[in-house]
């Protein structure tokens, strides 16, 4: 496993999404993800994602228990900002400076830690002031408890007034074969100020694994009542999948190392440094995973690749 920079924050090439751990992906086992915690940092996946909305709050206790004995390792990310309590249908995301110092005490208490490496604002602020909130997030730099900013799912007008404030370290977005949209609305901020991009789901949700069966989903599984997984969607975007399959199949690889390592190859178009977290809760995804790092996109396989991105059917969400 080779490193990355994200500004000063140096990190493993590939990181480890913990969501699926505690929610949206159906079930999910404790003793299973903690194991494939460990075994992520046992093959040097030592960039580690959570959010304190997962599970409301279950996800950060989880990996507060699986990195305890080896905080020095890792290189912690958490969120903050998606307010569920009156329900996921009226959730707001907050932004005012008491609520993002409430949200990282309760943070630190939950992963059991007394810093957080990347402490990430988890979407725009409807609440304040993106002014407001990244100065009551550069409060908690200079007190100690966090070391790094991150946003996610921001456009470059966001991102140029965040680091007017104070310098951010990387953006979250949904970037994949499938779902491009950083190109056009914030990569140029990114360029022009040094931040990184961290895609999140970089197998579309497992849609690009093709192993996902819409009609065999868990009840509790999100993606049962996401648009580009129902109906005439799902059969469209199957040429996608089949594209994919077919790139991995004369390769001798499998469709999620073909689409992680497509994602990996971004970093010299892009000019950024890209550093993707794939999520998974069992340990044999995540070293198919880790072994994508070793795979090489040819540039015929780029051709078929590249345009997929312009043939999806449905909204991200």
């Amino acid at each position: 496993m080779h490193n990355v920079s994200l500004g000063e924050l140096t990190v493993s090439a590939q990181g480890l999404g913990c969501m699926g751990m505690s929610e949206w992906y159906g079930h999910a086992d404790w003793d299973e993800s903690i194991a494939t915690i460990h075994r992520a940092l046992d093959l040097g996946v030592t960039f580690i994602d959570t959010a304190d909305i997962y599970g409301a709050g279950h996800n950060e206790v989880l990996v507060g228990r699986a990195i305890s004995g080896r905080r020095d390792e890792v290189q912690l990310a958490t969120k903050f900002g998606i307010d569920r309590s009156g329900g996921d249908d009226k959730r707001v995301v907050r932004g005012e400076r008491g609520y993002v110092k409430r949200s990282c005490e309760s943070s630190l208490l939950r992963l059991g830690v007394d810093v957080i490496d990347l402490y990430y604002l988890h979407r725009p602020p409807q609440t304040a002031e993106i002014e407001e909130t990244v100065g009551a997030m550069a409060e908690l730099v200079a007190e100690g408890k966090v070391r790094y900013l991150g946003l996610s799912e921001v456009d470059g007008g966001l991102l140029r007034r965040a680091c007017a404030v104070h310098p951010i370290t990387a953006v979250q977005s949904e970037y994949s074969l499938w779902a491009r949209d950083p190109e056009t609305t914030v990569l140029d901020a990114l360029r022009d100020l040094g931040v990184g991009l961290v895609p999140y789901s970089p197998l579309g949700r497992g849609f690009l694994t093709g192993t996902v069966d819409v009609n065999t989903l868990d009840a509790k599984d999100f993606r049962g009542r996401n648009p580009r997984f129902a109906g005439a969607a799902w059969e469209a975007n199957q040429a996608i999948a089949d594209a994919v399959r077919n790139v991995a199949e004369a390769k001798g690889v499998t469709p999620a190392q073909v689409a992680l390592a497509w994602v990996h190859g971004q970093l010299e178009r892009l000019g950024v440094p890209v550093v993707p977290i794939p999520g998974t809760k069992r340990v044999k995804w995540l070293e198919q995973n880790v072994a994508a790092l070793d795979v090489t996109l040819t540039a015929g396989e780029l051709a078929v690749l590249d345009p997929l991105g312009d043939q999806v059917v449905g909204a991200r969400y």
